[in-house]
């Protein structure tokens, strides 16, 4: 194959992370080494690899280990302020996504990899991107590979011990699968503490809540399982929509939870209304992140501030959000407390939950001390005045 002939026919730009396309493409093979590699990949100039697959794969390892080495050795020399230290794990979390970034990797028009010792991914392309459209293309073989690891996790599933329990105790009819599966680009419910929040704290009605930031739907399916008759679960973005619809049919739940695209609430009121915003008020810089980076608090302070709008009289706003922007202090106890207040909101009750995931206790980052001290909370929140409001909608 005659590459560079390839290459002029005019590559399409794939990144689901919208990121730029680069400026400067150079061709590489298994002759380039790691040290040149970093190089050019440091001075913005992106490399795509002709050689054989496997050495790819080998060269982005190598190439990472000489971005780890240096964060390592000033992680003793930060400054141990929380806020400082965060920007600057920021920082480097984007050096190091812009860097290895460079490596690129050629895709045929079927999706297939046009190189030695390449892997099969064309129906984990098609997943994510849509049936190929006849274009040939590249792609940075760090996100391709992310792509593949989205596609594992869908496939695979994720187990979620509150769902298990649920349908066991409501002795619900027996399925095949009682997993979540996460589509590609939807934050997976790896972390369970917040789902096991919502699966046990007491309901203040069952006839109807409302899920804002459906997502994958774990938290409509355990609302659902808890015998709350009808929910409605929204989101902006429409993977998730189709996520959450896919695992909701798949846990026989279809029937009592509507999914519709809303920012934010739906039309209406609901006895219940239950939101896990993203607990990072930070800029996203891939679309994953949105999952759990929240520019100036968007998502939070919209949701307390349109709340009062939509719960019944008597209804509750359930608030499930970990304490880790605090200990960062990128947010204070205080503000949170005052956004409520200045929503016309109460808190009945807050339910605490320590997380189990391994950076809690074995983090060895930068944010080791914020990461170890993290709570997530459930916030029972009510009106602090009640009025009469009328009956809810979905369009």
């Amino acid at each position: 194959m005659n590459w560079q002939d390839w290459m002029d026919t005019g590559l399409r730009w794939r990144s689901q992370n919208q990121a730029p396309a680069p400026r400067r493409v150079m061709l590489v093979d298994d002759s380039v080494s790691a040290d040149q590699a970093f190089r050019w990949a440091c001075e913005g100039t992106a490399m795509l690899w002709t050689g054989d697959f496997q050495n790819a794969r080998q060269l982005l390892q190598a190439m990472a280990r000489r971005l780890d080495r240096p964060a390592r050795a000033k992680r003793n020399l930060l400054t141990p302020e929380p806020g400082l230290l965060f920007h600057r794990h920021r920082q480097e979390q984007a050096r190091r996504a812009r860097v290895l970034s460079q490596l690129l990797i050629p895709l045929n028009a079927d999706y297939s990899v046009p190189l030695r010792r390449a892997p099969d991914a064309r129906q984990a392309c098609t997943q994510a991107w849509g049936e190929p459209d006849g274009a040939l293309s590249r792609v940075s073989l760090r996100e391709w590979q992310g792509l593949i690891g989205a596609y594992e996790w869908r496939k695979n599933g994720v187990r979620v011990p509150a769902l298990h329990a649920l349908r066991e105790q409501q002795a619900r009819r027996a399925l095949d699968d009682n997993d979540i599966h996460p589509h590609y680009g939807v934050f997976s419910p790896v972390r369970g503490e917040y789902v096991d929040l919502v699966a046990q704290a007491p309901l203040p009605a069952k006839s109807l809540a409302f899920d804002i930031g459906v997502g994958t739907g774990v938290l409509s399916a355990v609302l659902a399982l808890r015998g709350v008759q009808q929910v409605i679960g929204t989101d902006q973005d429409v993977r998730a929509l189709d996520c959450a619809r896919d695992n909701l049919q798949r846990l026989g739940l279809a029937e009592q939870v509507q999914v519709c695209q809303a920012d934010l609430f739906p039309p209406g009121q609901a006895a219940l209304v239950v939101c896990n915003p993203p607990w990072l008020p930070a800029r996203a810089v891939a679309a994953i992140e949105h999952a759990v980076y929240d520019e100036d608090s968007r998502m939070l302070r919209g949701f307390l501030h349109g709340l009062p709008a939509h719960l019944t009289p008597a209804g509750e706003g359930w608030l499930v959000l970990s304490d880790f922007a605090e200990h960062l202090g990128l947010r204070t106890r205080a503000q949170l407390l005052d956004w409520i207040k200045d929503a016309g909101l109460v808190v009945l009750q807050r339910h605490d939950i320590r997380p189990r995931h391994a950076k809690a206790t074995q983090g060895d980052d930068a944010l080791a001390m914020a990461r170890a001290a993290e709570v997530t909370s459930l916030w029972r929140l009510g009106l602090a005045f009640k009025a009469a409001l009328p009956s809810p909608t979905c369009p």
